[in-house]
């Protein structure tokens, strides 16, 4: 992949340095560069390579999208990623000759790339997942019986990372691709947990074809599939399943299935803590966001359950990036069709703060934006950057 110089990150490096508590030196010990690099790209007089503006986000503790210019393209990398990713693809029951590392490591790379996920880091699992898939594809080929079902299981966490780039940035063949590799990986993972998860990330499919009573449908016979143990991850693989259900009734305009699912959900969220189980995240907290995703996809009478659940409560700050976004998105759709558009316009901001590159790629912050900026309700500038930043011209 072809290198990226960037220009004009100094003042986001030096204003995300200062609110870390860092100083000049600090970073760039941490980061492993120079300090006079460093010294020269915050006063503008040089460029940063992509690999150099990673090191300072990770040494910040930040994405990398938050240290461009608003009108940069940091989604270049993920599009140039896509070819890659199809090749690992194609060649996953055959795949080619290369190195495989012991399944320690394997694991944690595993992990690292649904982390990123969860935190939306999509340009992080752009560069990191072709290769892994590719990795993982190999090791599962020669792989002793022994080790095979956790090596399946690898494999299915790293195609749903895959999949959450694939399926943001508009690839929809790419993303049925690898939701197709998560069910053939699946049946060799030798765990009925895993394909709950499956069933769960398959869903998105439904969303995107709106074919939401058929996705309904899959959802509830994966319940029934679910091994009704009590144990955390089978009690949240099912409370996750219903809260994706309900989700999917919303959509449907079934109320009564919405809500039915919503306190099978409450229920279940009830008897765990909240956290991340198997990839996904659950507890009382996730069914709240769910709570007002089912209100906004039900609108009319029920948005006022979704502004008066964001008046008395906000998703905590240990919840993930990609989760917290989602909230705000959520309660901005509602609160613009509650004729709200200042209100709307913060909580995409927020949204937006919390996780850039969710927030930049979900369709609704396009739409929404494009509207509030017929509106002209908020500051024009201001509205007008939002605007620029998210594509909102392409949801006209």
């Amino acid at each position: 992949m072809p290198s990226i110089v960037y220009r004009g990150v100094g003042p986001r490096i030096a204003y995300e340095r200062r609110i870390a508590g860092l100083t000049q030196a600090e970073l760039a010990r941490v980061a492993g560069i120079a300090l006079g690099s460093l010294r020269k790209v915050e006063r503008g007089e040089r460029g940063i390579s992509e690999a150099v503006l990673d090191s300072v986000a990770t040494a910040l503790d930040i994405d990398p999208s938050r240290l461009l210019p608003l009108r940069e393209q940091p989604d270049d990398r993920v599009h140039q990623a896509m070819p890659t990713l199809s090749a690992a693809l194609a060649t996953y029951e055959a795949p080619e000759d290369g190195p495989c590392r012991a399944l320690p490591a394997i694991g944690e790379a595993a992990a690292s790339v649904a982390a990123y996920r969860l935190s939306a880091q999509y340009l992080r699992i752009a560069r990191t997942v072709p290769d892994l898939l590719a990795e993982l594809c190999r090791a599962l080929h020669t792989a002793a019986s022994g080790d095979r079902p956790t090596l399946a299981r690898l494999l299915v966490d790293a195609c749903r990372a895959a999949d959450a780039v694939a399926f943001k940035y508009g690839a929809k063949d790419l993303s049925a691709r690898l939701i197709a590799l998560m069910g053939w990986a699946s049946s060799q993972a030798d765990d009925p947990l895993v394909n709950a998860t499956v069933a769960y990330v398959r869903a998105e499919t439904f969303f995107a074809a709106r074919a939401h009573a058929a996705g309904l449908r899959i959802l509830e016979q994966a319940v029934v599939e679910t091994p009704p143990d009590s144990a955390p991850p089978a009690l949240a693989a099912r409370g996750a399943l219903h809260m994706r259900a309900a989700v999917m009734a919303g959509r449907a305009g079934d109320g009564d299935a919405a809500e039915c699912h919503l306190d099978e959900a409450r229920a279940v969220g009830d008897q765990v803590p909240e956290g991340v189980y198997r990839g996904t995240a659950f507890g009382p907290d996730s069914v709240r966001v769910h709570e007002v995703s089912v209100a906004v996809s039900l609108g009319d009478n029920h948005l006022g359950r979704a502004l008066q659940l964001a008046r008395e409560w906000a998703p905590p700050r240990d919840l993930p990036a990609e989760r917290r976004s989602g909230f705000y998105i959520e309660l901005g759709r509602a609160q613009l069709w509650s004729g709200r558009p200042d209100a709307a316009f913060e909580s995409l901001k927020a949204a937006r703060r919390i996780a850039p590159q969710h927030a930049r790629e979900h369709r609704w912050v396009r739409e929404d934006a494009a509207t509030l900026r017929r509106l002209k309700r908020a500051d024009a500038e201001s509205l007008s950057n939002f605007a620029e930043w998210c594509h909102a011209g392409s949801a006209v």
